[in-house]
């Protein structure tokens, strides 16, 4: 790719940074599942992931898997869920956990042009009893079906299309949401990766 194309991409992708929208994975076992939620952090412009690893060790990330989507997505390690959950609260963030129980609300009914940490849980175990009662808010994906789950890579990209659906809608969406002096620095990063 020439490089003022090159440095347009950048550029575009950096620009629809989402700052306030934030995922935490919590003891996802399946690096190839980490690599895909990746995939889709990087498409809505997440920039920055939570991996919280309290039981399992943290994941490698293949770049064969994770499409290069570790250069463009950075990542915090967390072992513990207060210190992780203290840390998205310190910065502004509302904690919304992916769970299946009575007391969920749909995804639909969740805000998420605000500031949000969407939380999803290990393939087997889901979202840990401790993750779901420190969270601010469970929700959960409506299911019509039989099976009342699905592959955490997936739910994580409804979710996180659904925030982008409702950003485009209010409009959120077309703002650059970091400042002219963090864009020209992360460019500068950026271009040399």
């Amino acid at each position: 790719m020439r490089t003022d194309r090159r440095i347009e991409k950048l550029s575009r992708a950096l620009k629809a940074t989402q700052p306030d929208l934030t995922v935490v994975l919590e003891n996802i076992h399946d690096p190839h599942n980490v690599s895909a939620i990746l995939r889709t952090c990087d498409a809505v412009g997440v920039r920055r992931v939570n991996l919280l690893y309290t039981t399992e060790k943290f994941p490698k990330i293949g770049k064969k898997s994770s499409a290069s989507a570790y250069k463009w997505v950075e990542r915090d390690k967390f072992t513990s869920v207060e210190t992780c959950y203290d840390s998205l609260r310190t910065a502004g963030f509302t904690i919304a956990a992916s769970v299946l129980n009575e007391g969920a609300v749909s995804l639909f009914d969740l805000d998420l042009n605000q500031k949000v940490a969407l939380v999803f849980g290990n393939e087997h175990r889901g979202v840990s009893e401790q993750a779901t009662l420190a969270a601010d808010v469970c929700f959960e994906i409506p299911m019509h079906g039989m099976i009342q789950s699905l592959n955490v890579s997936v739910a994580s990209a409804i979710t996180l299309y659904e925030a982008l659906r409702q950003r485009m809608k209010a409009g959120e969406n077309s703002k650059t949401r970091i400042s002219g002096e963090e864009l020209e620095r992360l460019l500068a990063e950026w271009i040399k990766k």
